[in-house]
């Protein structure tokens, strides 16, 4: 049923325009859905850019204003092909992005849309104050597009132009999300810690993506101009910026269809406002802004993931992400021999202003050993995991992992030299599948790029990194949950399932906070056969864990801390003997 009603739908789009009378389309309608498709162009890269990459932008009505210039100008002015000036627009629309995006993409909360409307103002009152553009008159006299003698001139056959362009925009932007940097962009909404330990350059990929949707917005902006022949400031203002990320949350922020659907229901209820409430109401003004506005505020409180999610139903379901059954290794990194030192923390001080969370801390981890961090609450232990994996940098002392120093260095490029983290409290992409989660640890593993990404040119790696990544799951015991969504897992899974993240990075030594927190007894005996299998493949552990059970039946040293010093270091029975040690725990026995 889902798929009869899928391409029902895609039937009625195909031959609106060109139905014989007497059930011929006005063209009234085609002109609005022309603009619902323009619309849903730059309303898809708000779903990349906002919905996906959790960043808000205001200002994407002054990049659609970027490449409709371009066009108007270059093909007017000095009769450039409109096709070589949608590519010259693009290249401008990019190079304004990537500037732009440096600049704002590094400010978070309300600054950052704070700064979208800043220069969407201003590129706004550019248009309208440059004497080659035409001030607030514009450009006019824009020629038609022209492919192969066939002129697109009249607002029926841009349809056609039109809905193929969202369409593919569609389709690139799912196949990008769909791939290794897709992950990336996905695990932005889980906070920059958890995809820079998994080796994301978060600031980059930040900027990719407001790049992307820029480009986006111009080829919008570029078939807005050839539609209407001239081009003006006025629709490239904040308003239309705001009207925008309306439809992008409308219709669903985090799915791509649902930009196609808000930017229906905007500007078809925009449209049916304007020509009813002055009937109603008896006098004309902008009352539908009002009205809308209250329908916006009733969405948001009632229906906040958007509409999309209640229309989902009725059409096919996409296959997710799957696992070959056999796909080309990956390369592994050689691993040390046994007893090797590996990890060394050389007096590690960290200070917070006043406050010195490690004190001069020191301890070696060697090839092939599992060995606790240990001590009360506030002891700074999960503080020292974040020393050494690159998430704080030591106020003075050394890290050295084999042999080199890494205390200066930053998350993404410490897991590239193989170590590996769980943390405290449980990060994953709730919505998205255990599979995909996994796939993430292995993000340094992969090379393809956006762009391969976006042409499906990565089915080879992208068949190669799954394999690695159901292989990992397999190997911790979560089988029969890989197609499962990360947040319908209990606690307990939720925590196995980091530790198969972290090994999908091929990682020499593995970094664990509390990774027994909240398993039972069963769990915790299964975690603790499974650490031992990975010490035995020459795998090393430090781990942080509040079960001395746990902890003593397992490790081969301990190192024990209280307020950010170390009082004790030593094997397990020796340490559960040390006076110092019971003081910290126990207060003291006589």
């Amino acid at each position: 049923m889902r798929n009869k009603l899928f391409w029902v739908f895609l039937l009625i789009v195909v031959l609106l325009p060109v139905l014989p009378l007497p059930v011929r389309v006005p063209e009234y309608w085609i002109t609005l859905l022309n603009y619902i498709g323009l619309y849903a162009i730059v309303a898809v890269g708000l779903v990349l850019l906002t919905g996906i990459g959790g960043m808000t932008s205001f200002g994407q009505a002054a990049f659609v204003g970027l490449g409709a210039y371009t066009t108007g100008f270059l093909s007017t002015r000095y009769g450039v092909s409109p096709w070589l000036a949608l590519f010259v627009g693009i290249a401008i629309t990019a190079l304004a992005a990537l500037v732009l995006g440096a600049i704002t993409m590094r400010l978070s909360g309300h600054f950052l849309p704070l700064g979208t409307i800043a220069w969407g103002l201003s590129l706004f009152f550019l248009f309208g104050n440059l004497e080659f553009l035409g001030k607030y008159d514009g450009i006019n006299s824009i020629p038609a597009l022209e492919v192969f003698n066939w002129r697109f001139d009249t607002g029926r056959q841009m349809f056609y132009l039109i809905w193929v362009v969202v369409i593919g925009s569609v389709l690139s932007v799912q196949n990008l999300l769909d791939s290794r940097p897709g992950r990336a962009i996905r695990a932005l909404r889980g906070g920059g810690v958890m995809a820079e330990a998994m080796g994301v350059n978060t600031a980059w990929m930040r900027v990719v993506i407001f790049v992307y949707a820029a480009i986006l917005a111009a080829i919008s902006g570029f078939l807005f101009a050839h539609l209407q022949r001239a081009v003006n400031p006025t629709p490239f203002g904040l308003e239309h910026g705001i009207q925008f990320l309306f439809m992008a949350v409308v219709g669903g922020a985090g799915h791509v269809w649902g930009a196609v659907l808000g930017a229906g229901i905007v500007t078809l209820l925009q449209d049916w406002l304007q020509s009813f409430l002055p009937r109603i109401i008896g006098q004309n003004g902008n009352f539908e802004m009002v009205v809308f506005g209250i329908l916006m505020v009733l969405l948001l409180q009632y229906a906040r993931d958007g509409v999309w999610p209640y229309l989902q139903k009725l059409f096919p379901k996409r296959r997710g992400v799957t696992a070959p059954e056999k796909a080309e290794a990956l390369v592994q990194r050689a691993k040390p021999s046994a007893g090797e030192p590996l990890l060394q923390v050389n007096a590690a001080r960290k200070e917070f202003g006043g406050l010195v969370a490690v004190n001069d801390v020191s301890f070696e981890v060697n090839a092939g050993e599992i060995i606790g961090l240990i001590g009360p609450n506030g002891a700074g232990k999960s503080t020292t995991f974040n020393l050494v994996t690159g998430v704080l940098h030591v106020t003075r002392g050394e890290i050295m992992f084999r042999g080199e120093r890494i205390e200066k260095l930053a998350s993404r490029e410490i897991v590239k030299r193989g170590i590996g983290r769980t943390f405290q409290h449980v990060r994953l992409m709730p919505t998205m599948t255990v599979l995909e989660n996994v796939a993430i640890g292995a993000h340094l593993r992969g090379h393809t790029g956006v762009w391969r990404s976006v042409a499906r040119l990565n089915k080879a790696e992208e068949e190669r990194l799954m394999f690695e990544a159901a292989r990992q799951i397999e190997r911790v015991g979560l089988g029969a949950h890989m197609y499962d969504e990360a947040g319908s897992l209990a606690l307990g899974q939720q925590r196995i399932l980091e530790i198969a993240r972290a090994l999908a990075s091929d990682p020499t030594l593995l970094l664990l906070d509390e990774p027994a927190a909240g398993l039972r007894y069963k769990e915790k005996q299964a975690l603790a056969d499974l650490l031992r299998k990975l010490k035995g493949e020459g795998l090393s552990v430090l781990l942080v864990e509040h079960d001395m059970d746990f902890v003593m039946n397992l490790t081969d040293r301990l190192v024990v801390m209280e307020f950010g010093t170390r009082i004790a270091h030593g094997l397990p029975h020796e340490v559960q003997n040390d006076p110092a040690v019971l003081e910290a725990y126990l207060g003291g026995v006589e």
